[in-house]
């Protein structure tokens, strides 16, 4: 992903869920992940998607069962 589509898809994503705390972190390597992150801690990943000229980003988020108790 480029700059400027994570800066949009970032502000969109801190709206949507209102929390400024959301970062989206460029991939660290070529083909590498872009990494969702909450206070510094990575709980995802958004990957770009285009087909037949139409773009979409998909987040996915990640729940470990031993941060849940």
């Amino acid at each position: 992903m480029k700059p400027n589509e994570i800066a949009a898809v970032q502000a969109h994503l801190r709206k949507l869920l209102g929390s400024q705390r959301l970062h989206i972190r460029a991939a660290q390597t070529r083909n590498g992940p872009v990494e969702l992150l909450v206070d510094g801690e990575t709980i995802g990943t958004v990957d770009r998607d285009e087909e037949e000229g139409e773009v979409a980003y998909h987040v996915t988020i990640s729940v470990l069962a031993e941060d849940l108790g």
